[in-house]
Formats: C-alpha cells, structure tokens, sequence
C-alpha cells in the first residue's frame, strides 16, 4: 500500500474495512492467496465483528448531513460513526464539553438521528454464544479468586 497524502484526513472504519475487502481479506478462506497481511487480517476480523460491516458510504454521507443541526466537530462525527453511540451517556463520552455544549433534548435528538440513520451491528449466534462464554468464563475465575 502507498501512501499518496499523509494529512488526507482520518477514515471512518467502513473505509478501512472496504479498502480490506478491496483486497481480498474476506474472500480468501485460507488467508494464504490474499495480498493482504497477518495484521491486515485482524484488523478485518475486527471490523467485521462491529457496526462497520453493515455501513455503506450512502449511510455514512447521510448522517454526515443530518449531524450539520448539532455543529460537531469532524473528528466527533467520526467517532460517532466508527463507535456508533446508541444511548445519551456513550454520547457525552465522545462530544466534548457535551454538557455545555448541547442541551439534554438534542443530546436526546442526536441519539434518535444515530438509531435511525447507523445501522446497528446484529450479533450472531455463533458470536453470541462465543461472548457468553467468555462472561461464563470470567465469573467462574471472579468466583474462584474470592
């Protein structure tokens, strides 16, 4: 990969994602004939397991557009996109001076704009299974250490 412009600006993790796919990470079942690298693929497996995986550059102009009402910073929309808060205390985490900043019915306003705009990322149930799992795990050493 070449580096064209440095300072181009940050990416949202769709784009990552899409660059990776771009490349063959996801159609390579053995991970071997893919022009992608080890820590290339973990990266991938990462954002296939989160929001980005259902977002389209559409979804993402779209809520671009929408947030223009709440005067974000551009690093605070993109944060919202690659986390994608789903409720008004995820979003004071990422807006800064949030309670000076925004009221609590457009801190409400902008978390209905998310729910409706940024498609959440479903679990599956083999992944589900696989978290409830590693939950199990941790209580029965919390159990053990007491």
């Amino acid at each position: 990969m070449k580096i064209l412009d440095s300072k181009a600006g940050a990416l949202t993790n769709f784009e990552v994602l899409d660059l990776l796919r771009s490349r063959g990470a996801g159609t390579d079942p053995t991970r071997v004939i893919a022009s992608v690298s080890p820590s290339e693929f973990k990266v991938f497996d990462y954002l296939e397991n989160s929001a980005a995986c259902n977002q389209t550059r559409e979804i993402i102009q779209k809520f671009v557009d929408a947030c223009k009402k709440f005067d974000l910073a551009k690093a605070e929309i993109l944060n919202i996109i690659n986390t994608r808060p789903s409720s008004g205390v995820e979003v004071y985490q990422i807006i800064e001076d949030c309670d000076i900043r925004m009221e609590e019915d457009t801190i409400h306003e902008l978390v209905e704009t998310i729910n409706q705009i940024l498609p959440s990322h479903q679990l599956t149930n083999e992944t589900a299974d696989e978290n409830n799992e590693i939950e199990e795990t941790a209580e029965e050493n919390n159990e053990m250490t007491s």
